[in-house]
């Protein structure tokens, strides 16, 4: 039954897709991020992305919706970093063993770059938060509910066969997301909708630590510290983040709490261990590869001969040695530059005055976007998601909105210019010609 109502849902919003194609990016975005089909049966094999990627390309051709291409810094970084990949393919010490992931990589960046293009009003960009907070929202919920009943005793997975499918990456993913609900909880208008996504953050954050990824709990403590940074009721919003923290770590079990202790005695635990041995082989190996070894370097060979410990085979375990191992420190220095860019487009947008209703929300998702950054990057240290999309949809956000408050700003001032000019004319000359925005 999940596989039909899946698929006429699909083919509903890929018709519609043609007609209005920001509508198929919020499809795809949904299937990509959530991957709600593999919580089907058999529709979990099926093109469905592709359908809706086929319909929305679709749609920018046939329809006149609005269309920007807005270069901005960190779309012309997004791009190059997008070449570079492409160059560095060839001179991948298995070409047939990164293809796979390079064919992944390339969907979800060409989509982004749909997004990039499509979105642009701000019913847009409020619904492709909205999208995003829904897609890890689920697992936020479901995670922390089972967290909860089971006293935390049991870890906390993510759909199998997808970017988020182990405990440490689905953590990092939830930690990103919850500035995005509290975005969202600033814009709602009624305050039992406002509780409703409090519960839904503090159900996420329960989630997050029922991973039992210590990697989550350094990213949730400095997500925290930057969100009472930003709150203008600091002792009172500190406080409220002590209680919550507080109580969640004292329901959590013994063994997760060993576990969290660990951090410190990383030379007695061999999973820290090894992802040391892994940076330091991906290290080595940009330094001897100026284009990086590609995506399938993680193999026995290559340790043997860039890794200090040859025998210990790990992933990189880390967004930074990630991209340094596959692509090169150029792509590294690409790679770094495109978030310098989105924390700098978006500490633009939050400095914005908010006594102007019509704009505040810009400021309110420029702030958030930002924390979900600290999140992602702080997290991003030990895991591998490179190349997961949720974070350059964060990217989309902030350049969307930033164009948005750019051409409203441009709209007052010509219509300022207008009036002035009228008000100017000399008495019985015709009023200057101008059309409604």
């Amino acid at each position: 039954m999940r596989d039909i109502a899946l698929i006429l849902v699909v083919l509903f919003v890929s018709c519609y897709a043609i007609i209005h194609p920001w509508i198929g990016v919020m499809g795809w975005t949904l299937l990509s991020i959530m991957n709600v089909h593999k919580l089907a049966w058999a529709a979990a094999d099926l093109p469905l992305a592709a359908v809706l990627a086929c319909s929305t390309l679709l749609g920018m051709v046939v329809t006149r919706d609005r269309r920007r291409v807005d270069l901005a810094p960190a779309t012309i970084l997004l791009v190059l970093f997008i070449l570079w990949v492409c160059m560095t393919l060839p001179f991948s010490f298995s070409v047939d063993g990164s293809m796979d992931m390079f064919k992944k990589v390339m969907k979800v960046d060409f989509m982004i770059l749909v997004a990039l293009v499509l979105i642009n009003t701000r019913t847009q960009i409020v619904a492709l938060a909205a999208v995003l907070v829904f897609s890890i929202g689920f697992y936020g919920l479901k995670g922390g509910i089972f967290t909860i009943m089971n006293g935390g005793n049991f870890r906390v997975w993510g759909p199998e066969g997808t970017f988020i499918e182990g405990n440490n990456e689905l953590a990092l993913a939830i930690i990103v997301c919850i500035p995005l609900m509290r975005f969202l909880q600033m814009q709602l208008k009624t305050a039992p909708m406002r509780w409703a996504m409090g519960a839904l953050m503090v159900l996420s954050a329960v989630a997050a630590l029922g991973t039992q990824s210590r990697g989550a709990l350094i990213a949730i403590v400095a997500m925290s510290g930057m969100l009472w940074w930003r709150n203008r009721n600091k002792a009172a919003f500190g406080v409220l983040i002590a209680i919550i923290g507080i109580g969640i770590v004292a329901f959590m079990p013994s063994t997760w709490e060993s576990r969290m202790m660990s951090i410190t005695e990383y030379e007695q635990d061999g999973s820290a261990m090894g992802r040391i041995n892994a940076w330091w082989m991906a290290w080595n190996l940009a330094k001897a590869n100026f284009t990086g070894g590609g995506f399938d370097i993680y193999e026995p060979a290559v340790f043997q001969a860039y890794a200090p410990n040859p025998a210990d085979v790990h992933a990189a375990h880390s967004i930074y040695f990630q991209v340094l191992g596959e692509h090169g420190f150029v792509g590294l220095i690409l790679f770094v530059a495109i978030w310098i860019a989105v924390w700098r487009s978006a500490n633009l947008i939050r400095r914005i005055p908010r006594d102007d209703p019509a704009t505040s929300w810009v400021a309110d998702l420029g702030s958030m976007c930002q924390v979900s950054l600290v999140g992602y990057l702080v997290g991003g240290m030990f895991l591998s998601l490179a190349y997961f999309d949720l974070p350059y949809n964060v990217l989309v956000l902030v350049v969307a909105a930033r164009r948005w408050l750019a051409e409203r700003r441009a709209e007052g001032a010509a219509g300022v210019t207008v009036q002035s000019t009228s008000a100017n004319a000399s008495p019985g000359a015709p009023a200057p010609a101008h059309t409604a925005s």
